[in-house]
């Protein structure tokens, strides 16, 4: 029977998933209760609050003051935690120049598309604020 309740059990990474998702849709933070709850899988109250302890711990969730407790939101949308994994990813990494490569060269053109694109933007951005404050630094007013 131990056997067959391992079996059951979801990998920890999907319920964790399951977990943000539920506190991204929330919008508003949430009670261990309550992710619980929203969750629907009867999970033990002490198995809920350790992956939110967690989350906390590891900087992915903000919790805040709630009756006895503590209410859990996100620090990050969905896209803004997935690219702080890219982007620890590639800070552990001394040849940079290479991942970047390898993975720009594992693109599909659609996202090879948007990538230039991006990049693009960015570079017309980072000048307009050059510009910016050279006009706001030349006239002292």
């Amino acid at each position: 029977m131990a056997d067959k309740r391992r079996d059951d059990r979801r990998p920890h990474g999907e319920l964790v998933s399951d977990v943000l998702a539920v506190l991204w849709e929330a919008g508003a933070p949430m009670s261990a209760q309550q992710v619980n709850a929203a969750l629907g899988q009867g999970l033990a109250r002490t198995t809920m609050a350790t992956i939110l302890t967690r989350l906390y711990e590891k900087g992915t969730l903000r919790r805040v003051p709630s009756g006895r407790g503590f209410a859990y939101e996100p620090v990050e949308d969905a896209a803004g935690l997935v690219a702080g994994r890219m982007r620890r990813e590639l800070e552990r990494e001394p040849r940079r120049d290479l991942v970047l490569k390898r993975f720009v060269s594992s693109l599909s053109e659609s996202d090879e598309e948007t990538l230039r694109r991006l990049l693009l933007e960015a570079d017309a951005e980072a000048e307009a604020d050059v510009e910016a404050e050279a006009e706001a630094g030349g006239d002292p007013g």
